[in-house]
């Protein structure tokens, strides 16, 4: 029986690096020789634990790391992590010194942030600030989209000898999809956008990226030299509709265990949890598991199934705060495992499975999974160590 230590409840998530390793070399393998790989770790790489995930990343063929904010960019670079790091979202520009000091990369797409930044940086600079330009090619979030803001940007860069443009890039939405056309507009758009800024900057930009993971695995030659990998290193495919064009093999990497602790046999037309939503149809088994939606394990995934020796077993009744009760086919006894996401014998309930019972995305669903779940690190079979970020 697995022992997993520091946490005290028998509730718990695995992260498997062999998957995420295997991912990433998969990925790249089917990447022209020019184009690398940026390993995508925002919002605790999805979930599974950033600073793992980036480690074995880097040590598989990534060279590039990619985050959302600047507190999870100092993260690793606490953890001792010195490859390029490249903030995706907007940080505030009376903290670019806390980036320049760190060594980070910013994305930048604003002439009054880069105004108001240069003047929180010292006269001379021992290095500049680099930073990637964000362009708008149809995705409407951030990023410049007009020659009026092109234009801005490059002079209030030429104001200034703080900050070294090193890449520029954008974003698809619909990469995922088999409908081509907005894919197809929005790679003319950027084109176009790159000739614009190298053009009236003067310069060409040693790095450029638009691509995701939907367009790193279908459209390789055309993401530039960089490609930013987020859903597809962890295993999952970006959609289910272009499952069938990914020749690259995936391998999930994130597993959500638990164990039963309580088994009661309760006679025709007694009632689960709270509301009653629930009634029994006959003498039945019912079992406790402690897990509930304080722990991302929403009430939306009433009805679904776990597995339980190899088995399915229904959830019935509301979903409580730590807490939801299965219906079993036989007695077990209390301590038995239960895989509310992953494998157990033969059968598999996938990360795609619990999106489609809740009618959302894939990558939404190792993100949701709470704090209070440990994260068990698994390393060629065993475990590594024990994220418990209860205490």
């Amino acid at each position: 029986m697995r022992q997993l230590h520091p946490f005290y409840r028998d509730t718990w998530a695995e992260v498997d690096l062999n998957a995420i390793s295997e991912n990433v070399k998969n990925i790249k393998d089917g990447l022209p020789k020019s184009v690398e790989l940026m390993a995508v770790v925002k919002a605790n790489a999805y979930g599974h634990g950033a600073v793992d995930v980036a480690t074995e990343a880097l040590k598989s063929g990534a060279t590039y790391l990619g985050v959302a904010i600047l507190d999870e960019a100092i993260a690793l670079r606490k953890a001792d992590i010195e490859a390029p790091i490249l903030v995706l979202g907007y940080i505030r520009p009376e903290d670019v010194a806390i980036a320049m000091e760190l060594n980070l990369t910013l994305t930048v797409f604003q002439s009054s942030w880069i105004d108001k930044a240069k003047q929180y940086l010292p006269e001379n600079l021992e290095k500049r600030v680099k930073c990637h330009i964000k362009m708008d090619s149809g995705m409407a979030r951030i990023g410049i989209r007009t020659d009026k803001e092109r234009q801005a940007l490059i002079e209030s860069l030429s104001h200034t000898d703080k900050f070294e443009v090193e890449g520029l890039y954008t974003h698809l939405a619909t990469a995922d999809e088999l409908e081509m056309t907005y894919f197809e507009k929005q790679q003319t758009r950027f084109a176009q956008m790159i000739n614009d800024f190298e053009r009236e900057y003067g310069e060409e930009i040693p790095i450029k990226h638009c691509g995701n993971s939907a367009a790193a695995l279908r459209f390789s030659d055309r993401c530039y030299n960089l490609v930013r990998v987020g859903i597809s290193m962890y295993g999952l495919s970006p959609s289910p509709e272009i499952n069938g064009v990914i020749n690259v093999p995936l391998k999930e990497a994130f597993s959500l265990h638990s164990r039963i602790t309580h088994v009661k046999k309760l006679p025709k037309g007694e009632g689960i949890s709270y509301g009653v939503t629930y009634e029994t149809t006959k003498e039945e088994w019912i079992a406790t598991v402690p897990i509930g939606y304080a722990d991302g394990w929403i009430r939306a995934n009433q009805s679904g199934d776990v597995l339980v020796q190899g088995r399915r077993a229904k959830i019935v009744g509301r979903i409580c705060m730590d807490q939801m009760m299965i219906l079993l086919d036989q007695k077990v006894s209390e301590g038995e495992i239960v895989t509310i996401i992953g494998k157990n014998g033969d059968d598999h309930i996938t990360v795609d499975e619990v999106a489609r019972r809740l009618q959302t995305i894939n990558y939404e669903i190792p993100c949701i999974i709470s704090y209070r779940v440990p994260r068990a690190i698994m390393k060629n079979g065993s475990v590594s160590h024990v994220h418990n970020e209860i205490f």
